[in-house]
């Protein structure tokens, strides 16, 4: 599961890319209740969603040319530069070098194989997330890719992970988890690219769950306010109800409520 204990390899952030923050910042609003806190001039425009006084997530303003509107999922190093080298040597691409945050922590932003974008953050003063797997704050991360096996290689190698197949009736899921610890560890999934078509259209990438009360009520209040609902509610047994949805402006995520017996 996905803790606020910043266990080398496993999500340690999350932030949001955007052409509006403004707007954005609504559209989150009125989904999960978060709020948002704007950083100073040093922090470029960067700010934190917020759940109870807790930081969820964070959202920027980013211009066509720099890329297009995504949520990036950032994994906990001890050494962000050591990472690098290592997905470098595994085939990733680095699309940005280590680079500190004033005193808040080392980040880079890398590829791997398949062309799925991913953060590395290496702690400052900053540890990542104060409020995560309840209401509002991340449950879940997925990875879509076309070589499953090829994943759980690179990510092996980069992040240390292990990864172990879930059996359910007509396949598997294939679930990690950081080292050193067991299926009880497990924060993600690796999805063959091909299997889910809402995925599909977006190429290789991740996409993050957010847990909600309610997944009927959340697919409604983003249509209601712009944006797209890219594979209806639907209830998974032992696992909650989920629905993949997309903000305005073309980032995609995805929302679950869990399955209470599987809390």
């Amino acid at each position: 599961m996905i803790t606020t204990d910043f266990a080398t390899g496993a999500p340690t952030w999350l932030d949001l890319g955007t052409p509006d923050l403004k707007g954005a910042i609504s559209f989150y609003r009125g989904v999960f209740g978060w709020q948002f806190q704007a950083g100073g001039p040093e922090t470029g425009g960067y700010g934190m969603f917020r759940v109870d006084d807790k930081t969820v997530a964070g959202g920027m303003t980013v211009s066509a040319d720099q890329g297009v509107p995504a949520w990036t999922v950032y994994f906990g190093s001890a050494d962000a530069d050591a990472t690098v080298k290592a997905a470098e040597q595994a085939g990733g691409t680095v699309f940005l070098q280590p680079m500190d945050v004033l005193d808040q922590g080392r980040m880079a932003i890398l590829a791997d194989p398949a062309g799925a974008s991913f953060g590395i953050w290496q702690p400052g003063r900053h540890k990542g997330f104060g409020h995560v797997t309840q209401d509002g704050g991340l449950n879940w991360v997925e990875l879509y890719t076309p070589d499953v096996s090829a994943a759980k290689d690179f990510y092996g190698s980069v992040l240390g992970w292990s990864a172990f197949d879930v059996e359910f009736p007509g396949g598997s899921y294939t679930t990690v988890n950081p080292a050193g610890t067991d299926e009880n560890g497990m924060f993600g999934g690796i999805v063959p690219l091909d299997t889910d078509p809402a995925e599909a259209r977006a190429g290789a990438h991740w996409t993050p769950y957010i847990h909600v009360p309610d997944v009927d009520a959340a697919a409604d209040k983003v249509q209601q306010t712009g944006g797209t609902v890219r594979s209806a509610p639907v209830s998974i047994p032992g696992v909650g109800r989920i629905a993949k949805l997309a903000d305005p402006y073309g980032a995609g995520f995805a929302v679950i409520k869990g399955d209470p017996d599987q809390q």
